[in-house]
């Protein structure tokens, strides 16, 4: 009996032992070999992280009026548990449908929500209509609860709002293209927004620190903090007054001409700032969502599209003469048509029949093709030519301060005589973008440099207070000043000529213009053109001798196949009119660089639809207008 005690003492001892000595072989695993892994769980229970965040930088226009900014907004939320305690739902759904307009069914979903469980939830946004509302929204909502309140006698009605922040664009449509937009989210889509959206964000600030069980914070929490980094404050090179001019403009030949879009740029030729961008149609970035079917509004073309320029490209092989000494304005040509070496077909003027034996001036004005073989591909020859349009930057990125920006192409095949001949008149192998063409003309308008532009003016930190400042940037010196000035006296004569000059309906009284109409024959597809599709555009500057603005103007596809000098020009006109009055530029009524017309104010219209040429399978196109 008694050793049998023992042995029963002896086993119960062992046992004990042996799970003593596993517990002590678990600790040393867990505390030692396993020590990282469980110290690692455990600091990731009691260490918490709050987040302060970082206020998105403002852009502003040049003036300093605000055209982006952070502002409160407010996001509805339900409660279904609450609401059907209160057997308040058919009252909560018809009231926030006739609030926020979303969809009674939608609403109905949001209401009944219940967990896997069958449990009804306590908290679910409304989006997206009521998903960072405005003020004025807001306070209807709060108007709709406090109604709900009073005739439930309750506290809870099961429906609230949370504050939060939105991106908010105060001139509405205004810059749309320039701005872009952020999504409800705060993600930077398109735009300046997503060009410059590091700097604009900033960064976080966080809080770490380490907490019981129920979030308490310790006494000895080892504290870290990160302060929060706000945004950058952008001024933008644009002015809102000179924006706003080219959308009123814009709007008004759009609805006269329904082109499928209208393209806009404006700067000061003396810097390349931007004055003001746009294109036509466009969007609200405060309601960017609505635009989903139609996405092509969002579309920037001033950067973004190639397209055979037509005649504004005329002012390349011009400059190039000049600055060679081989325009002489007194000689004569035989206008109406040209055959070259190597090259089986005619190249036509507009008028085929041409205008007899005219001078290389008068051929300026009237945009003679025939002239500007001569000059482009006689004279200057196609190695000196290609040189001057890769001076003008036609084969580079202009480097504007925008996403997405794409370069031109001009590639005519070597000793191909039709695709060289072409390019002298903006045909063929030749693509350019709209800020190619207006930075090419504004190296003719400041005295020959070929400059950067740029639509950022100054950049703000406002955690240092350091302002950091645009400087102009010049790329090359591409023609003489003395060649620039002459080139500008030619582009002048024609928008002051009101006979003959392609570009008279952008003359404006007591301001002397300098300019270049196009009217460009938009190929088909097939490897030729089609005659009743064109891209129309006037490219100017004033007042000539002291150019304080330069515009680009570009019309696709406009009605009746409107020509450049009748659709653009007076596109141009509008706004450089206005511009130039509210600039402070005083007008010239006499001869001392004022604005002098060659002929009385009633010439006839230069009103037209593209030329009757004849058709061409290669791409050196046979056709040109003004």
């Amino acid at each position: 009996m008694v050793k049998r005690i023992k042995l029963r003492t002896l086993f119960i001892g062992g046992c004990i032992t042996l799970f003593f000595l596993v517990l002590l072989g678990r600790v040393f695993w867990i505390q030692v070999l396993d020590r990282d892994f469980w110290q690692t769980k455990a600091a990731k229970q009691w260490a918490h992280t709050s987040v302060f965040k970082a206020v998105r930088g403002t852009i502003e226009d040049r003036n300093g009026r605000m055209l982006a900014s952070d502002v409160p907004a407010y996001t509805v939320v339900v409660n279904p548990e609450a609401i059907t305690a209160l057997s308040i739902g058919e009252e909560v759904i018809t009231g926030l449908h006739e609030l926020l307009g979303k969809p009674e069914d939608e609403l109905k979903a949001l209401v009944e929500a219940k967990d896997e469980n069958g449990k009804y939830l306590k908290n679910r946004e409304i989006r997206n209509e009521g998903w960072k509302i405005d003020q004025e929204l807001r306070d209807k909502v709060n108007e709709f609860i406090e109604k709900l309140k009073d005739e439930h006698d309750t506290l809870e009605t099961g429906v609230g709002l949370i504050r939060e922040q939105k991106r908010y664009y105060p001139q509405q449509t205004l810059a749309a293209h320039i701005l872009g937009y952020t999504d409800r989210d705060g993600n930077a889509v398109m735009g300046f927004e997503k060009y410059f959206d590091k700097q604009l964000k900033g960064a976080d600030g966080k809080l770490f620190y380490q907490s019981d069980a129920k979030g308490i914070k310790l006494p000895d929490s080892e504290d870290t903090y990160q302060p929060e980094v706000n945004g950058s404050t952008f001024k933008l090179t644009i002015d809102s007054t000179i924006q706003y001019y080219i959308e009123q403009a814009m709007q008004k030949a759009y609805e006269e001409y329904k082109p499928k879009s209208i393209t806009v740029i404006a700067a000061d030729p003396s810097t390349m700032e931007i004055l003001g961008l746009a294109n036509m149609p466009t969007f609200n970035p405060n309601e960017f969502w609505k635009y989903a079917s139609d996405p092509g509004v969002f579309f920037n073309h001033a950067i973004k599209t190639r397209f055979e320029p037509g005649s504004t490209f005329k002012i390349v092989p011009l400059a190039g003469a000049v600055e060679e000494n081989l325009f002489d304005s007194d000689a004569t040509f035989m206008s109406g048509s040209i055959r070259i070496k190597g090259y089986g077909k005619p190249l036509y003027d507009q008028k085929r029949s041409g205008y007899g034996e005219i001078s290389f001036l008068e051929g300026v004005k009237r945009s003679s093709n025939v002239a500007f073989v001569k000059l482009g591909y006689e004279m200057l020859g196609p190695e000196r030519l290609l040189q001057y349009v890769d001076d003008f930057g036609f084969n580079d990125l202009t480097g504007i301060d925008l996403p997405g920006e794409i370069s031109g192409i001009v590639n005519p095949t070597p000793n191909n005589a039709s695709e060289n001949a072409t390019i002298a008149f903006g045909h063929g192998k030749v693509l350019v973008t709209p800020i190619q063409q207006l930075t090419a003309i504004s190296a003719i308008a400041n005295g020959g440099k070929l400059m950067v532009p740029h639509v950022v003016k100054a950049t703000t930190d406002p955690n240092t207070g350091k302002t950091t400042v645009t400087q102009p940037q010049v790329v090359r010196q591409v023609i003489s000043e003395e060649s620039a000035r002459e080139t500008s006296s030619y582009l002048e004569q024609v928008v002051a000529d009101l006979v003959h000059g392609t570009g008279r309906h952008a003359y404006i009284e007591g301001y002397s213009v300098a300019g270049k109409t196009g009217t460009a024959i938009k190929p088909d597809g097939k490897g030729g053109y089609d005659r009743d599709k064109v891209h129309s555009s006037f490219l100017g500057y004033a007042p000539a001798n002291n150019p304080k603005i330069v515009v680009y103007v570009g019309i696709d596809e406009p009605a009746n196949a409107a020509g450049g000098g009748a659709a653009a020009g007076p596109v141009f006109k509008e706004i450089v009119s206005e511009a130039l009055s509210y600039m402070g530029v005083p007008k010239v009524t006499s001869g001392d660089g004022g604005s002098v017309s060659i002929s009385v104010k009633n010439a006839p219209s230069a009103q037209r639809s593209a030329p009757d040429l004849t058709e061409k399978n290669d791409a050196g196109g046979q056709k040109i207008a003004d």
